[in-house]
């Protein structure tokens, strides 16, 4: 009759064990990015393509912005059941494009209609101020200057936040950007580095949100 120690025992257990995390490790490290909503170098061209063709100034530093709230180009965003801020983002910091502000309203709106819970905003306007000392700590973060600045700079642009989601959520919500996306009236991105989605909305939204309305007022 064939007997095994206990002490070869233990080492066939270590050696599983062992072997177990190694092929643990190595499956994390290869687990494949294939978001339905992906960033892209083009994608940062096309956004600061809208910032020229709109002509807006990507904000300097604190001066301007102000300028830019007093005169309303730039507008609160303002909470709601359906809609919140991350409790960490500076209040002055909490503004956008209007038309931004209308297309959170409208998408918070049909995310609470669906789910009966609120989609929340992690980021908002930057100044090139901020932006540059952002890339001091985050080097996935967007340039301040050049072709593919981050569009967080001329406020058309937000963050929203993924943290949380069941996979219905987050699959509601990649579905409804890229609809919009599909018909050229947002550039959107899921980040793999933090946990949001990046959204800047053409202006070109007004128009098809006002036909929109107009539409469904002649049904």
């Amino acid at each position: 009759m064939l007997t095994v120690s206990s002490s070869s025992v233990l080492a066939v257990s270590r050696h599983s064990a062992h072997a177990a995390r190694y092929h643990g490790r190595g499956h994390r490290r290869h687990i494949v990015w294939n978001p339905l909503i992906r960033g892209s170098h083009e994608s940062l061209l096309r956004q600061n393509e809208e910032i020229d063709r709109l002509q807006l100034p990507r904000i300097e530093d604190e001066a301007q912005l102000e300028d830019l709230k007093s005169r309303q180009e730039l507008v609160s965003i303002k909470e709601s059941k359906a809609l919140r801020v991350d409790p960490r983002l500076d209040p002055e910091r909490r503004y956008c494009r209007p038309w931004t502000l209308e297309f959170l309203q409208d998408m918070s709106l049909s995310y609470y209609k669906e789910f009966h819970s609120f989609i929340q905003v992690n980021s908002a306007v930057r100044t090139v101020e901020q932006q540059r000392r952002l890339r001091r700590v985050n080097r996935n973060a967007a340039p301040d200057t050049g072709e593919t600045a981050s569009s967080h700079l001329a406020g058309l642009t937000v963050d929203i936040s993924k943290r949380g989601l069941s996979r219905k959520q987050h699959k509601w919500i990649e579905n409804y950007l890229s609809d919009l996306r599909e018909q050229g009236l947002i550039e959107a991105a899921e980040e793999r580095h933090q946990a949001c989605f990046h959204v800047m909305v053409s202006e070109r939204y007004v128009n098809w949100r006002e036909e929109r309305i107009s539409a469904s007022a002649g049904e």
